[in-house]
């Protein structure tokens, strides 16, 4: 879903433009197979300003606990509540309903950094 205008980091958030300056983040099918059972997310909190590669949370599963990373600057506008009642939806769902917060963007030129989804097909091998 959402293949042809998703953006991707190499620590594996999407993200998709809502508007010109606001974007929905969230992880990628890919990650989210890494991981395993998702069992916990820590999101931003809202309103908070953050960088590109920033620490801005944590995904645990069974498996593991990861870093939640913001793929742009900006600020948060807000998160989906969802995800605390039912974390596994990142696993159902990752490229749709488990996306996991709207961002600002402050900076446009940072998008040219993030990767096309056939850019990304390429860096996870597939």
């Amino acid at each position: 879903m959402y293949q042809d205008i998703m953006k991707i980091s190499a620590s594996h958030e999407w993200l998709i433009l809502e508007s010109e300056t606001i974007g929905i983040v969230g992880i990628t099918d890919y990650a989210q197979d890494l991981l395993g059972d998702v069992v916990y997310i820590e999101l931003p909190k809202i309103g908070q300003h953050v960088s590109a590669k920033q620490s801005i949370g944590v995904i645990e599963s069974a498996k593991a606990a990861s870093d939640l990373y913001s793929p742009v600057s900006g600020e948060i506008l807000a998160v989906n509540d969802d995800l605390n009642a039912d974390p596994g939806l990142v696993n159902r769902a990752p490229h749709s309903e488990a996306w996991l917060f709207k961002i600002h963007l402050s900076d446009l030129t940072e998008l040219a950094t993030l990767q096309s989804a056939a850019e990304y097909q390429v860096l996870i091998g597939k």
